[in-house]
């Protein structure tokens, strides 16, 4: 792995995008003449940078929602998050997905990875419930790695009405964290949707951000080919050839449904 390339991608003014991305949010809840906004706040480093951002720029009028299903979700994870929502005075709610979740379960044929999924969607309609109730947007939590690769669910944690930080890869959110204050604990901790038990990022990808993001950036942002890629990364081609077909295998994802013109 070429470090120098690593470098270059984390080597940003965080200070600035802070400032950016907090404007950003205010001009969208302005212009659309919402009251506040709402996250899902799952303890892990993209849903806890958004929590700082949001708490920095709306205090009262943010709303975090901690959303656990108690049969597969780490008690250290709710509590993390119960502790970002204490030291930052948010205003939050803790809710339980489990009931509704094996209410579900108990209506459909099996399958471990749509139940998973629908642990996501579940989230997103219970967002979209208060967002509407209390004239909120949706903030959603996904990184620009993550949406890239198509590592989301659709119309789950994929869906939301503002993404401040989907412009920065997975390496840069941890930067930026650090710049925000964000505790050590939860920078270092490994990521994870926790759809279902031992659910972690990077076994699921077969890659490590490290790799991911140095990949993305060749190709996405300094338009590089594959062959070019490699050599640039020093990232086997093999692997450039698997990360570039999620990205092109998970499009579906990044655009609006088709419609018969």
């Amino acid at each position: 792995m070429n470090q120098e390339i690593l470098d270059e991608i984390k080597n940003q003014d965080y200070r600035k995008i802070i400032q950016s991305i907090e404007v950003f949010l205010k001009n969208k809840i302005s212009q659309s003449n919402a009251s506040g906004v709402i996250f899902g706040l799952s303890g892990g480093i993209d849903s806890v940078v958004v929590a700082y951002l949001c708490s920095n720029v709306f205090k009262k009028n943010a709303l975090a929602l901690i959303m656990p299903d108690s049969k597969i979700s780490p008690k250290t994870e709710t509590q993390d998050a119960l502790k970002i929502v204490g030291d930052l005075g948010l205003d939050y709610k803790l809710l339980d997905i489990n009931p509704i979740h094996a209410s579900f379960s108990k209506h459909l044929e099996p399958n471990e990875i749509a139940l998973g999924n629908l642990r996501a969607r579940i989230r997103a309609g219970i967002l979209y419930y208060y967002a509407n109730a209390k004239n909120y947007l949706v903030v959603g939590t996904s990184d620009k790695s993550e949406y890239l690769i198509g590592y989301f669910t659709k119309f789950g944690d994929g869906s939301s009405d503002l993404m401040p930080i989907a412009t920065l890869y997975k390496t840069q959110v941890k930067e930026l964290a650090k710049t925000l204050g964000v505790p050590d604990s939860i920078i270092s901790k490994k990521s994870s949707p926790h759809l279902w038990k031992e659910h972690t990022a990077k076994e699921e990808i077969g890659f490590s951000y490290e790799e991911i993001d140095p990949v993305l950036y060749c190709i996405i942002d300094k338009k590089l080919s594959l062959d070019e890629t490699t050599k640039k990364t020093g990232i086997d081609k093999t692997s450039v050839e698997k990360i570039y077909q999620l990205y092109k295998k998970s499009q579906h994802k990044r655009i609006t449904p088709d419609k018969l013109e």
